[in-house]
């Protein structure tokens, strides 16, 4: 088995030392392990520490281009390398790296697809006590909305098998960590979770700047990523009061029409009113029925996909091995941003 342990960076020169020192160098059933540093367009030397570590890959993005860009490019990279399990972790030694085995210990049973490190919210210090009601409000809303039962959906601290990873492609620029349980649930790979503990933070969290940019943000993805994979389900609850709202209304006319009741034509307007909202409850209704067709064509886009990477994977990798050789790791700029495998 070849694992390679993947580290999203931006200007993480300082704790960058701490984080691979605490890597494990063999594990037991793995008979590979590698280490890739992504750095995502940092200004404090970050490539040059990561290679005076004596990383076995290091990827530089010209500029910054995000967390979620950073995270596809490292998993891109790792299924061209031939990895048969990645692991991902932060560049802020938030997670520690001997719980490396923990991780991936359902992977390597065949139990799971994807695995989450739990870091138990509830329980961390130096989590204020808002930060950790989101948590596990956002965690809840994630597992509602993905149909798994991760309790810890903000933790980057994961492992995927080769299948996980050519399944999972990151849409969004925000965060690679929601979008990929609730691709993972809506795919139907098996995600499961183990407890770990974290260490003590270096420095403040860059991805959240202020409690209400994270809120906004979280649920601008949630929102559209469960439209995205449940367009029909999610148009019908928008349509809902407003069928709901104009069949009361027009309900209310007819009552007093067919009872006989004397001034009738003052109950005119509810039928103004209620046709207009059933007519837009039905069009949105309608523009559901549309993307849900648009959906199952994505699926099937999203299948071709799955196979041509596939394909591409087992030739790359297959051409090595005819011929005695470890797999070829894509070209280089300079090791920077390696092309993606499929694109």
């Amino acid at each position: 088995m070849h694992l390679i342990i993947q580290i999203p960076c931006y200007n993480e020169a300082d704790t960058l030392p701490q984080v691979v020192a605490a890597l494990p160098r063999e594990l037991p059933g793995i008979q590979r392990l590698e280490v890739l540093v992504i750095d995502d367009g940092s200004s404090d030397g970050t490539s040059d520490v990561a290679r005076s570590l004596g990383v076995d890959y290091v990827i530089r993005h010209p500029q910054n281009r995000g967390l979620a860009a950073a995270f596809q490019t490292g998993l891109d990279f790792c299924l061209r390398a031939g990895a048969d399990i990645i692991v991902n972790t932060d560049g802020d030694h938030q997670y520690p790296g001997h719980q490396v085995a923990t991780l991936i210990a359902p992977v390597l049973r065949g139990e799971a697809d994807m695995v989450i490190g739990d870091r138990q919210t509830h329980a961390i210090s130096h989590f204020s006590p808002v930060k950790r009601w989101l948590q596990q409000w956002g965690s809840w809303v994630v597992r509602l909305a993905s149909g798994t039962s991760v309790p810890d959906a903000t933790s980057g601290f994961r492992a995927f098998s080769r299948e996980a990873a050519l399944r999972l492609i990151v849409l969004t620029r925000y965060t690679y960590t929601l979008e990929t349980i609730i691709q993972a649930g809506k795919k139907g790979l098996v995600v499961t979770s183990v407890p770990i503990q974290v260490n003590e933070p270096l420095r403040h969290s860059r991805l959240m700047k202020s409690t209400w940019s994270y809120v906004k943000h979280s649920a601008a993805t949630i929102l559209r990523l469960y439209t995205f994979y449940e367009p029909l389900r999610s148009f019908s609850y928008l349509a809902a009061p407003f069928l709901l709202i104009g069949s009361l209304l027009i309900g209310r006319f007819l009552y007093f029409y067919f009872t006989g009741l004397t001034g009738v034509a003052r109950y005119v307007q509810s039928v103004a009113i209620g046709g207009t909202f059933f007519t837009v409850g039905f069009l949105i209704f309608l523009f559901g029925i549309l993307a849900d067709i648009s959906s199952t064509q994505r699926a099937l886009l999203e299948e071709v996909l799955y196979r041509q990477r596939k394909q591409e994977l087992e030739n790359l990798l297959r051409e090595p091995a005819e011929q005695g050789r470890a797999p070829q790791e894509p070209a280089t700029r300079e090791q920077k941003e390696r092309p993606r495998a499929g694109a």
